[in-house]
């Protein structure tokens, strides 16, 4: 091993080391990532989708829906909508899914370091 490896090697804290190998932080980064990938590729879609059709579909997005209001207007506060109705279901599902386990590997952490001192 390089010194350099071996600097950075020695940073780390032992508990966090055998912590982050535990099967509840896999679980955890699992959930994670369950949850984030597909929602942020939902939403980049939906919201490149706006931009696609607002510059290739101008006649689709200049449709009147009521009055002076047409699709383009529609689908611009619905990014809005989407981008808080997606938080709240994070937040949800963080809150439900993810703190508990989150607060589980807390106490385990700072039960070792209690115990190592």
């Amino acid at each position: 091993m390089t010194d350099q490896t071996h600097d950075e090697a020695s940073r780390h804290d032992p508990v966090y080391d055998s912590l982050h190998e535990s099967a509840d932080f896999v679980e955890l980064r699992r959930r994670y990532r369950g949850f984030v990938i597909p929602a942020t590729i939902a939403f980049l879609t939906w919201y490149l989708l706006y931009v696609v059709m607002s510059n290739w579909a101008t006649g689709f997005m200049d449709t009147k829906v009521v009055g002076h209001i047409n699709v383009a207007l529609v689908f611009g506060l619905l990014q809005f909508f989407t981008t808080f109705l997606l938080a709240y279901v994070y937040s949800r599902f963080a809150n439900s899914r993810l703190d508990p386990l989150a607060r589980d590997l807390d106490q385990r952490y700072n039960d070792e370091k209690r115990g190592a001192r």
